[in-house]
């Protein structure tokens, strides 16, 4: 069976309403990632319901849902493409997320089984909801406009972040010790509640213009044949496979960051919960400002450019992070990590939306999100197991740079240019 070519879609065609609604989205989802992956049950897992080795569980946890979230994600792009079915799938993958997430607030010391698989099922749909999402930014905006949109959507995210965490903060101000353990752990089912709601507007408004592909088999068989199709055919996105070994490592590096960041302040600055919040108050701020600023400069130099310098940013900053000693200091390491990591996540997204031919563009961000979740497990399993071996957050953060680093000098190997050719010609 032949691919069938799919035409193309004219982004400029989208309304406002309807790129507002998509860009809602980035605000909706960042609850889970702010409250559950980073502020506020990642640390109460690995203080209350895990106290011994929990860093350590936490890791392997984190990991092993990537890689499933990784392994499922092409396949599901896939029959998404081929069923013109992005939006529904979207929905269904939310729930997925959102119903594990509420049910977290049962989870009480000692429930490591029950805690960590709930997070693990939840951290999978919000994941593979991810890349069918993503997947729609080529058909809303123009190619000369993609970093601009993209940018926007990842600052919204940060500003839903802020917003999230100020729905649970009075629940999570008294701490998670003794008494207030109940009320802490409330924070986790309004945070399914927020991610829900807010996510509705999408749900609503965001069209599905792509047109179902004639095909014989059941949509999981022709998924599977239309991922296997293309792996056979990677030696046509030569450059795309380049850019997806580079952001195979940096992205590795930046989602340890914000595994580890509110572990690492608990342990080695003793930061409190109302310490925590401070901080991510001014990374979700500098996060935004970040995402929203460096639009217009993708847009005009380049992806990689703006991708490099980050990372180059990011290199300084985690040697940084290993010699900290105030408060006053970590509050700063967040703010300059902040504007960074926000920066990056806008101008990989559009750098891969660049890069996906026309058509297939779910199942090219299910390849990105195997990519990126495979390389999620190297990070977090190893800051994890190097705290537990030497005892040292400290030594565990060089690490991330070292990655930084590595990633930094691979992307030197992307030809922006020559790779929108290759998805203009597939």
């Amino acid at each position: 069976m032949t691919t069938q070519q799919t035409p193309l879609i004219d982004g400029s065609a989208a309304s406002r309403q309807e790129r507002w609604a998509w860009a809602g989205y980035d605000f909706a989802n960042s609850a889970f990632t702010t409250i559950i992956v980073t502020v506020a049950y990642s640390v109460y897992f690995t203080r209350v319901v895990a106290p011994d080795h929990g860093d350590a569980w936490w890791g392997r946890g984190y990991a092993a849902s990537m890689l499933l979230a990784g392994v499922l994600s092409p396949v599901l792009g896939a029959v998404a493409d081929a069923t013109a079915s992005k939006r529904r799938l979207l929905i269904a993958m939310t729930v997925i997320c959102v119903v594990p997430t509420a049910l977290l607030g049962l989870v009480g010391p000692g429930d490591l089984a029950w805690g960590l698989g709930l997070f693990i099922v939840a951290n999978v749909g919000y994941n593979a909801a991810l890349h069918l999402y993503d997947a729609f930014l080529k058909e809303l905006t123009t190619a000369d406009t993609i970093g601009r949109l993209s940018g926007w959507g990842w600052a919204f995210g940060y500003i839903g972040g802020l917003a999230s965490l100020a729905l649970v903060y009075p629940f999570l101000a008294g701490g998670m010790d003794g008494e207030h353990a109940a009320r802490y752990r409330l924070a986790f089912p309004l945070t399914a509640a927020f991610f829900l709601v807010m996510a509705l507007p999408t749900f609503l408004w965001l069209k599905e213009r792509a047109v179902p592909v004639p095909f014989s088999r059941s949509p999981v068989t022709e998924g599977v044949r239309r991922v296997m199709d293309t792996l056979r055919r990677l030696g046509r996105y030569r450059t795309l496979v380049r850019y997806f070994v580079a952001y195979f490592i940096y992205n590795d590096a930046v989602n340890t960051v914000f595994v580890f960041a509110a572990i690492f302040a608990t342990q080695v600055l003793q930061f409190t919960p109302q310490d925590l919040v401070i901080f991510f108050l001014i990374m979700q701020l500098s996060s935004a400002a970040g995402a929203w600023g460096v639009g217009p400069v993708t847009d005009r130099l380049g992806a990689v450019r703006a991708i490099s310098a980050t990372l180059l940013v990011m290199i300084g900053v985690t040697v940084w992070a290993a010699r900290v000693q105030t408060d006053a200091e970590f509050y700063a390491i967040g703010l300059v990590t902040g504007a960074m990591l926000g920066a990056n996540q806008a101008s990989s997204r559009a750098l891969l939306a660049h890069f996906a031919p026309a058509g297939r563009g779910a199942e090219f961000f299910g390849l990105f999100s195997l990519t990126s979740k495979f390389a999620a497990t190297l990070g977090p399993l190893l800051y994890g197991e190097i705290a537990a071996a030497t005892g040292s957050h400290r030594a565990a953060v060089l690490s991330i740079g070292a990655l930084f680093l590595i990633g930094l000098i691979l992307l030197q190997r992307v030809d922006e240019v020559e790779g929108r050719r290759e998805a203009a010609n597939a």
